[in-house]
């Protein structure tokens, strides 16, 4: 674009965009993707990225939503503020990293079917993953929430704005073991009411037992019969 908009050669403008860099003008989160700094971000080298997240999907042309950690803390479950910027896309992406800002990347086969909801940015717009959908990820990439009981814990925030029917309703999107973690969780920090529609779903498809913690033995420990759940690990909340 600025090569048309100059009738600069390639070259030129490469070494413009060079130069800007070094000032920190301008930042390339991604090759062939630039963004104007005001003076206010160039410390950090990079703007939020909330505020260009939605332009780089569509620059690559990829479907995307906020999710994790980063969509909880949107969703005002912020006990503890993610380290990184973490997005699902339908295929998988290396992280970017840009100035002082990471982003992560997960991947979601079923991408397009999932619920989000669409908020203003300073620059546009932004795609975050439903409340409901949220809590099924984090107890679905655990390692991407900090472990297990960094899930919990961003659970008994994230609760208060999960709806008990949209949650039912989000349920057939993911795993049936991810649904029944997910309900014996939010029975374990207090929100049991949360999960009762959820409950009959799960209850409804008479699922096999499966373990709190798929990588670790279950021999000896306790069922959890409201969920089918074998309670193979301990979950501590922090407070």
């Amino acid at each position: 674009d600025a090569r048309e908009a100059h009738g600069s050669s390639v070259k030129a403008v490469q070494a413009v965009l060079r130069r800007l860099r070094e000032k920190r003008e301008i930042a390339t989160p991604m090759r062939g993707f630039h963004l104007v700094l005001p003076p206010e971000y160039r410390s950090l080298g990079c703007l939020p990225p909330l505020w260009f997240i939605d332009d780089l999907a569509g620059f690559h042309g990829q479907p995307y939503y906020v999710a994790l950690l980063s969509a909880a803390e949107l969703h005002g479950a912020a006990h503890q503020r993610p380290q990184t910027f973490q997005v699902m896309l339908p295929r998988p992406q290396r992280p970017i990293t840009c100035g002082g800002v990471r982003i992560d990347f997960a991947m979601r086969g079923n991408l397009e079917h999932a619920p989000v909801v669409v908020r203003n940015t300073p620059k546009g717009i932004v795609r975050i993953a439903s409340p409901e959908l949220t809590a099924f990820e984090l107890v679905g990439y655990p390692r991407h929430g900090g472990g297990m009981d960094n899930v919990a814990t961003v659970l008994s925030e994230l609760a208060e704005s999960l709806d008990p029917a949209m949650l039912a309703a989000a349920a057939p999107l993911s795993p049936l073991p991810w649904a029944q973690r997910l309900g014996f969780l939010l029975d374990h920090v207090g929100f049991g009411s949360v999960s009762d529609e959820l409950a009959a779903w799960v209850f409804a498809r008479s699922p096999d037992d499966c373990a709190l913690d798929p990588r670790r033995p279950t021999g000896g420990a306790l069922r959890d019969s409201r969920w089918k759940l074998i309670v193979n690990a301990e979950v501590e909340v922090e407070t």
